[in-house]
């Protein structure tokens, strides 16, 4: 699934929302009830930080380390969310970048777009990469702008933990950063650790359910139960996963 272009003329309707997304391909069949709820969710970040990678390691359990260029994959999932059926929608986005100031932000249209639609955000950084840790405030500020008022229910995600050698921001910073923002912070890999991924998402997902007013505080037994497809072998997985990253697509793309 991708994102539209600009938004025609008339699609914005009364409340401000436009419709710039087409209606999500669900990447699973369908369960039999219909959903209560719909949780989204945007993957936001610099360039290699394994926005993408993080998403299908939740998704699939599986780790795919060679991706085209992203230009933005909606994913459509229905799930159990302690005990209720939702339907989680996760856009991935291309890269952010600091402007040569280091002040300003450069943001695709379609990113300002995802970040107006979305209800919780997955802010990512590689603890191999300190240019794309210093993006992650200007970023929040970014989001702030577009959702100047409210609750924004959102993680910050050090990836690429297997990487220690090389690792450039150390966790302390992570979750420093993490408290200014009004989150919790994350180190995971995705390359070697699901269940690292799994907590990320699923603390996002009971944020943004208490966000909209579906949450009593009291937490139930269950955690996020994704429903589940035939497994692929792997040249499939890959096979499907680079058409629908590939930058030469043109049109929506089912998987």
């Amino acid at each position: 699934m991708r994102l539209t272009g600009d938004p025609a003329p008339g699609t914005m309707n009364s409340s401000g929302s436009g419709n710039f997304l087409l209606v999500p391909i669900p990447e699973y069949p369908l369960l039999d009830c219909v959903p209560n709820k719909t949780v989204k969710i945007v993957v936001l970040g610099a360039s290699n930080v394994g926005k993408t990678a993080l998403i299908v390691r939740f998704l699939t359990k599986r780790f795919i380390g060679d991706y085209e260029a992203n230009t933005g994959a909606l994913y459509s999932r229905k799930v159990t969310l302690e005990g209720e059926e939702v339907s989680l929608q996760i856009q991935d986005t291309p890269c952010v970048a600091l402007q040569d100031d280091a002040e300003g932000l450069y943001c695709q249209e379609q990113i300002n777009r995802s970040i107006y639609w979305a209800d919780g955000y997955v802010l990512v950084f590689s603890i191999t990469d300190h240019n794309s840790y210093r993006t992650i405030q200007p970023l929040y500020q970014h989001v702030r702008r577009i959702h100047p008022s409210g609750n924004i229910p959102v993680i910050l995600v050090g990836n690429k933990s297997d990487l220690l050698r090389a690792r450039q921001v150390p966790a302390d910073e992570g979750e420093t950063l993490a408290a200014s923002l009004g989150g919790v912070y994350f180190e995971v890999s995705a390359r070697e650790n699901h269940e690292g991924v799994h907590a990320a998402f699923l603390h996002l997902c009971q944020e943004v359910i208490r966000a909209l007013g579906g949450g009593n505080g009291e937490k139930r037994r269950g955690g996020l139960h994704l429903a589940r497809p035939k497994s692929p072998n792997m040249q499939e997985l890959k096979r499907r996963f680079r058409q629908v990253l590939s930058s030469k697509v043109k049109s929506a793309t089912t998987i």
